[in-house]
């Protein structure tokens, strides 16, 4: 079992997948009083047979509420840096698989806010490049490009990897993480967990999903 540094902060980011600004604000006044973090998912059709919202400046209103990050599983994910920096997003993740030059987007980024480099699931971890100027990797544990998927155990082996290759480096999980698989996500080494279906989807307490989570990895 991996051990995670004490240094590392352990963290719950609702996850947001969906086609209009409509559905998205209503999402994040849901979380506002209770979530620091918000996990926005882009998706441009081309990486995966699925496109979300995809104008940054609509969220700028909530800049002030919640640090924002974009998980952005589109072609060419530098070309997005800038306007979602713009509209107050701190956090960029970029899918490795559509990326023409993936220091370029790293070096790009940094320059905006975190950057974090995503594996999807039928990615292997050798396609992983270097991690010595990332803030933090990102795995995506069911095939990225929809919610509301069956969580993939067998993903958390890459947790293992990365955590063996970097002891002190955030490692973010997304996809069905919930209350079932969390704590094996923890105990791979994630101290990131991305919750979309769980939070929002299980019954009419959004809140309540999110506290226990926090509960079991606090434990």
């Amino acid at each position: 079992m991996a051990k995670i540094p004490n240094k590392l902060h352990l963290e719950i980011i609702p996850g947001i997948l969906e086609k209009d600004f409509a559905s998205i604000e209503k999402k994040l006044e849901i979380i506002k009083p209770f979530a620091t973090s918000v996990h926005i998912d882009l998706l441009d059709g081309i990486f995966a047979p699925n496109k979300t919202f995809m104008d940054p400046a609509p969220f700028a209103k909530y800049t002030k509420d919640f640090i924002f990050e974009v998980h952005m599983m589109v072609a060419n994910p530098v070309d997005y840096l800038q306007s979602f920096a713009d509209a107050g997003f701190r956090r960029f993740i970029g899918q490795i698989e559509k990326m023409k030059d993936i220091p370029e987007f790293v070096a790009k980024g940094q320059m905006l806010g975190e950057v974090g480099l995503a594996l999807d699931s039928t990615t292997s971890f050798s396609a992983m490049p270097s991690l010595e100027d990332v803030d933090f990797a990102f795995v995506m544990t069911v095939k990225a490009g929809f919610s509301n998927q069956s969580f993939l155990p067998e993903m958390l082996e890459k947790v293992k990897q990365l955590r063996e290759k970097d002891p002190l480096l955030p490692i973010e999980v997304d996809g069905g993480i919930s209350e079932t698989n969390i704590v094996l996500a923890k105990q791979a080494g994630a101290t990131r967990f991305v919750s979309t279906g769980y939070i929002f989807n299980q019954g009419e307490n959004p809140s309540a999903q999110y506290q226990n989570l926090c509960s079991l990895i606090e434990a």
